[in-house]
C-alpha cells in the first residue's frame, strides 16, 4: 500500500529521526552495560613521599546511568558508579578505606563516510573520576592525604576505563557500518 503523500518527510528529517532512533539511551546502556559488574584489582603500587606506602585495591563498577541530550548533536553523559576496597600498607601498619565514586564519560553520536554512525567517546582523565574516600580513624585520614590516595585511585580508574572502551567488543558498537547492514537486509 502506498503511503499518503502527507506522511512524507524530508531526507534531512528522515536522517535526524533515524539517528535519534539508532542511538537511543537503551542501546547505549546495553553497549556499556558490559562494564557493569566488572571487577579488577590494582597494586601494590608505591605512593606518597618516597613511595614507601603500598596501595592495593579491589574496584567494582556498577551499572551506568545515562542522560541523552539532543541538540545540534546527539550526546550522552554516562556516569558509572564505582566501589573500591582499598588498603594502604606501611609495612608496620595497614589502613583500610572504603571508597565510593563515579566515572564520567562524554559520548557524541556522529555520522561519517561512507554511511556510518560513530559513537565518539572522550577518553576519561583522572578529573573525570570522582571519589569519596572514608577512613575510620584520624590516622587513616592523615595517611590518605600524605600518600595521595585519592589521586592514585582517580588515575588508575581512568586508565582502566580508557582501556576497556578501546576493547574490540566496545569498539564494534561504537562504529556502525549502516551501508553494509542495509546491503545485507536487501539480499533476497
Amino acid at each position: 500500500m502506498e503511503p499518503d503523500q502527507s506522511s512524507y518527510i524530508s531526507y534531512a528529517e528522515f536522517g535526524r529521526r533515524f539517528l535519534e532512533y539508532a542511538v537511543s539511551e537503551q542501546r547505549i546502556a546495553d553497549a556499556f552495560g558490559e562494564l557493569a559488574g566488572a571487577a579488577f584489582d590494582f597494586g601494590p603500587i608505591g605512593v606518597g613521599p618516597g613511595r614507601l606506602a603500598k596501595v592495593t585495591a579491589q574496584v567494582e563498577l556498577a551499572r551506568p546511568h545515562i542522560l541523552r541530550y539532543i541538540d545540534a548533536h546527539i550526546s550522552f553523559e554516562l556516569t558509572i558508579p564505582l566501589h573500591v576496597d582499598l588498603v594502604v600498607d606501611l609495612a608496620v601498619d595497614r589502613s583500610r578505606f572504603r571508597v565510593d565514586g563515579t566515572v564520567h564519560l562524554h559520548l557524541t553520536a556522529r555520522t561519517a563516510d561512507p554511511l556510518r554512525v560513530v559513537i565518539d567517546i572522550a577518553e576519561p582523565r583522572p578529573s573525570d573520576v570522582r571519589v569519596n574516600v572514608a577512613s575510620a580513624t584520624k590516622r587513616g585520614e592523615l595517611l590518605r592525604v600524605l600518600a595521595s590516595v585519592d589521586h592514585e585511585i582517580r588515575r588508575f580508574v581512568a586508565r582502566y576505563v580508557a582501556a576497556e572502551i578501546r576493547k574490540p567488543e566496545i569498539a564494534a558498537v561504537r562504529n556502525i557500518d549502516v551501508a553494509s547492514r542495509l546491503d545485507a537486509a536487501w539480499k533476497l
